[in-house]
């Protein structure tokens, strides 16, 4: 009986581990659609992720600029090395809140929130206001 109680304690050692590990995001992330590749890094105590390959890299055959910002001095800027994710904090569970996606196929920064499914699954919620008027994307580990 001690050594079922030893296991089951160890277990759940490592899942609390698990899920109060802020570094757990750290990697890189490929796309629902499976175009692009997002690599998410730390600085200081927040989070952040550029774009760092992309499924078709050009058009017109050069390489995929930012096109669609707003900022009309911005969009010669090339998608590959662009910053997607910013500024995001680990609140605990597997979370990390009070974060902005920037999607470049139509230039809008979001309000955004990511989850932790597991090790190989990344939930993003992308929102306007409240995160109920929004709409979440799964990416999954790139290889």
């Amino acid at each position: 009986m001690k050594f079922y109680s030893t296991i089951i304690t160890l277990l759940l050692s490592v899942a609390l581990a698990y899920s109060q590990n802020p570094d757990a995001i750290l990697g890189t992330w490929l796309t629902a659609k499976k175009d692009a590749k997002i690599e998410i890094t730390k600085h200081k105590d927040k989070f952040y992720g550029k774009s760092v390959w992309l499924k078709e890299p050009n058009e017109n055959g050069k390489p995929k600029v930012d096109k669609e910002n707003p900022n009309e001095k911005l969009r010669s800027r090339s998608i590959i090395g662009l910053l997607i994710l910013k500024d995001f904090v680990h609140v605990g569970n597997n979370q990390w809140k009070d974060g902005e996606i920037y999607d470049p196929n139509n230039g809008k920064t979001y309000s955004c929130k990511m989850k932790l499914a597991n090790s190989n699954q990344l939930d993003i919620r992308g929102y306007i206001g409240i995160s109920l008027f929004g709409r979440t994307e799964t990416w999954t580990r790139a290889k």
